[in-house]
């Protein structure tokens, strides 16, 4: 598990900008293109966009779109501290209770209330698993604290006035475990890395191999053993069938990769859309250590206009390899065992209630013996 390296320090895009050894390789220089032997822009190798940077703004760091350099590295420092403490040995007198309140509390879920989830549940992983890269993402030159670019870094509303969560369901569903969410069962990445939209789930794994050919581009990506193809001809399939990760047909203009999925499946909506559902993503090599990403997701019977995000890739320090999610997942079928066994034990203590006998009515009281 390998983070992205951090940027450099920049005192503004014109200095960022300027010819030499300091550009800031999140801008662009002029007339700067990078192509493979195809002559296609050179998008292939090993790639993270870990990053500290969330999906949605959070307001218990700031709200503001953008953060200034010491604002980056002071909440980098804040963040990296609160890591080490949480990740400090437990005190073996301690009660479960007990550590659980401490994590509660701690300086890190007040930058990252979501870890409550990930490390102080029960069956959780502790900070010692937990990989989401230490920068704070840079894009252009700018420090962002949201991946949405949208004005108060949050989707917009939907049309129909419903709240949707960007996990979807089956959390709370136990009757099978095709009602279990996909990336419980191993299907897909639980944090939508695969994509489309392609985004860092904010925990570990947020690695990719690209590898380009003359008709297609391959996007292996780590979490969960996923490889999704783009295709660089031909329409968008008329069957209905709706594959994971959609069906992508790309092309190149220019120095950017676009590419345009359709027929996403219900298992991987977006903030609930998925039936009608377009997702147009711009892949460009903006330096030789720097992928911009963007893309824009767009449903006229979900969201009045379209909407998207934008981060950069950063150079991945190792190799992708296998991620055996199916190997030795017992949590399924222990969840699954679990409601049989609350189901079983409800309907024998029903059971019992009901079979129990009445008790007699109680005669009053006529008086002890001898009484006048």
């Amino acid at each position: 598990m390998a983070a992205a390296p951090s940027a450099k320090p920049i005192t503004g895009k014109a200095k960022a900008a300027a010819a030499g050894p300091v550009a800031d390789p999140t801008i662009r220089r002029p007339g700067w293109t990078m192509r493979n032997a195809m002559g296609q822009p050179d998008l292939s190798g090993y790639w993270s966009n870990a990053t500290l940077t969330p999906l949605t703004r959070s307001r218990n760091i700031t709200d503001k779109p953008r953060l200034t350099l010491a604002e980056a590295r002071s909440l980098e420092g804040a963040f990296t501290q609160a890591l080490e403490d949480s990740d400090k040995p437990t005190d073996p007198n301690e009660s479960t209770q007990a550590v659980q309140k401490k994590f509660g509390n701690s300086e890190l879920l007040k930058i990252r209330p979501d870890f409550a989830a990930a490390g102080g549940d029960v069956g959780g992983y502790n900070v010692a698993w937990i990989d989401p890269g230490t920068h704070i993402m840079e894009v252009n030159g700018e420090f962002r604290t949201s991946i949405l670019t949208t004005e108060n870094g949050l989707p917009p509303p939907r049309k129909d006035g419903k709240a949707t969560s960007f996990y979807g369901g089956g959390r709370d569903s136990y009757d099978s475990y095709e009602t279990r969410g996909i990336g419980e069962r191993c299907i897909m990445g639980f944090g939508r890395n695969a994509g489309p939209p392609m985004l860092a789930n904010g925990y570990y794994n947020n690695d990719y191999y690209i590898i380009q050919t003359p008709d297609a581009v391959a996007i292996q990506t780590e979490l969960v053993h996923d490889t999704r193809i783009i295709r660089l001809s031909g329409g968008h399939r008329t069957d209905g069938v709706r594959p994971w990760m959609g069906d992508s047909v790309g092309h190149y203009e220019g120095d950017t990769l676009v590419v345009e999925t359709t027929n996403i499946p219900q298992g991987q909506q977006f903030f609930g859309s998925w039936k009608n559902l377009k997702v147009t993503e711009w892949f460009t090599r903006v330096s030789p250590s720097r992928i911009n990403y963007r893309f824009e997701v767009s449903d006229p019977d979900t969201w009045d206009k379209p909407w998207g995000g934008e981060y950069d890739f950063a150079p991945l320090k190792g190799i992708v390899y296998e991620y055996a999610c199916h190997e030795g997942n017992y949590a399924l079928p222990a969840i699954l065992a679990g409601a049989r066994r609350q189901e079983k034990d409800a309907a024998e203590a029903a059971a019992a209630k009901t079979a129990a006998p009445v008790p007699a009515a109680v005669a009053p009281a006529k008086g002890k013996p001898g009484a006048k």
